[in-house]
């Protein structure tokens, strides 16, 4: 069989099985991660900018936007999908370079509106989304992530596996639905080298086109089936740069249905690029250590790995989003205010004196060992040096938030509140909040 249909047949064969307790609260907590996201991102461009570029398409179908407001299942997961990639909160898959819950959730939570789908259905629909995306983002590697941007490329993955189980695809359309999409993958890195809306487009255009593959082949639209491991296929054309081995699929469906994915996820403690948050988490472990303010500190050097600082190389932030992708201003941040969040990308704190001054003493580097343990390993090798004379060296192994230092349940539910409580109101928060933590429950989505 081909890829596509190996992945298509687990997704069929395990339908009826039950989700066990642990990945069910594991994708309960993506649910709830990918909520805070996307209300934080649905008051501010471009999501807001999409709602006038699309009003056609809103205040009708059966899908919601994310503060309710009316949408045809196609605006809606596009639109849902950019807000849930804007403010830089959303959860990340770290073998596979990929954030899964901005394409991947409201592609499927825009079918299970317009469907009614329950709660149930819409869980196992995001697993599956899941599960399947990101073996594909992990396969690719590296080579991939060179030029691509596996949001916007890996997402159309997600988005079209987790639709095409809400729409109960049977193993055949469901494969079509894969390969068809295969061919709708997108975004290019260069896309956000400069500021610029794109990036959080990606995730939506990838929502959008993982849920119009669904539809299609539900009505009978096929795709090539050897479109991802074929000659001039997807592994090749996409994650192959002359040096790397061509991806190995049967590696990557070897664990499927026995190792999920969805428990392993990371869930952002900082409100920017989560190739900086080894540095900042190993700076703010160092700063107080040494029991250093802002102002003591002479000299910052950070070791990290490559494409932390091709991604987040804006050496003079002047906006938010190039602030977000900034490793010198956000490491310079939290050393003079404590913390990288949503202030940290406001006018008053980009332009501050205090934090500027302190960027122009951090430097930044390659760190060839750590360099080398990319993906799987997320790290960054901090050094202080003090007014006084005093240098300490600090290893942040992982990244706060990682799977192997993971946020309880109490900091996810904080994240949450923090982020969609200005926006939706405390009670209205709590309210959703609650909804979601018995999500399992819930007879049908479209209420």
């Amino acid at each position: 069989m081909h890829v596509v249909e190996r992945f298509a047949q687990w997704a069929v064969a395990s339908r009826g099985a039950a989700l066990s307790a642990d990945v069910l609260h594991h994708a309960k907590r993506a649910v709830i991660d990918l909520h805070a996201a996307m209300i934080s991102g649905a008051v501010v461009p471009p999501a807001t900018l999409l709602e006038k570029a699309l009003a056609d398409e809103l205040d009708q179908g059966e899908a919601r936007l994310a503060l309710g407001r009316k949408a045809t299942m196609r605006a809606a997961a596009l639109i849902n999908g950019a807000a849930a990639h804007t403010t830089e909160v959303d959860d990340i898959f770290r073998d596979g370079i990929y954030h899964p819950g901005a394409p991947t959730i409201p592609a499927a939570l825009a079918v299970a509106q317009a469907r009614g789908a329950s709660g149930a259905q819409f869980l196992r629909a995001v697993v599956v989304g899941y599960e399947i995306s990101t073996r594909i983002g992990a396969a690719m590697g590296r080579a991939h992530y060179r030029y691509w941007h596996n949001t916007g490329t890996i997402g159309c993955f997600g988005a079209c596996a987790a639709a095409a189980e809400l729409l109960g695809l049977d193993a055949a359309r469901f494969a079509h639905a894969l390969a068809t999409v295969t061919t709708f993958s997108a975004g290019l890195q260069q896309a956000f080298r400069m500021d610029s809306m794109s990036k959080p487009l990606h995730a939506g255009h990838a929502a959008q086109a993982g849920l119009t593959a669904a539809l299609a082949a539900r009505e009978g639209v096929t795709g090539s089936l050897d479109v991802i491991e074929g000659e001039a296929g997807y592994g090749r054309a996409m994650g192959y740069d002359g040096a790397a081995a061509v991806p190995d699929w049967d590696k990557a469906l070897a664990t499927l249905g026995r190792d999920f994915h969805v428990t392993r996820m990371t869930f952002k403690n900082h409100t920017c690029c989560g190739h900086t948050f080894a540095a900042i988490d190993g700076a703010l472990a160092l700063q107080k250590k040494m029991g250093l303010a802002a102002n003591d500190i002479a000299r910052v050097k950070v070791g990290t790995y490559k494409a932390a600082l091709d991604v987040a190389g804006y050496e003079e932030p002047r906006s938010a989003a190039e602030g977000r992708f900034s490793l010198k201003y956000v490491v310079a941040t939290a050393l003079t205010h404590g913390s990288v969040r949503f202030a940290a990308f406001e006018p008053p704190r980009l332009g501050d004196p205090a934090t500027r001054d302190l960027m122009r003493r951090v430097d930044v580097a390659v760190d060839p060992q750590l360099d080398a343990a990319f993906p799987a390993q997320r790290a960054a090798r901090v050094a202080i040096e003090s007014r006084d004379g005093r240098r300490e060296e600090f290893l942040q192994p992982t990244r706060i938030g990682d799977p192997d230092a993971p946020l309880t349940d109490a900091q996810l539910e904080a994240k949450y509140l923090e982020l969609a409580a200005p926006v939706l109101g405390e009670p209205r928060a709590h309210a959703l909040l609650a909804r979601l933590r018995r999500l399992e429950t819930v007879p049908s989505l479209s209420a």
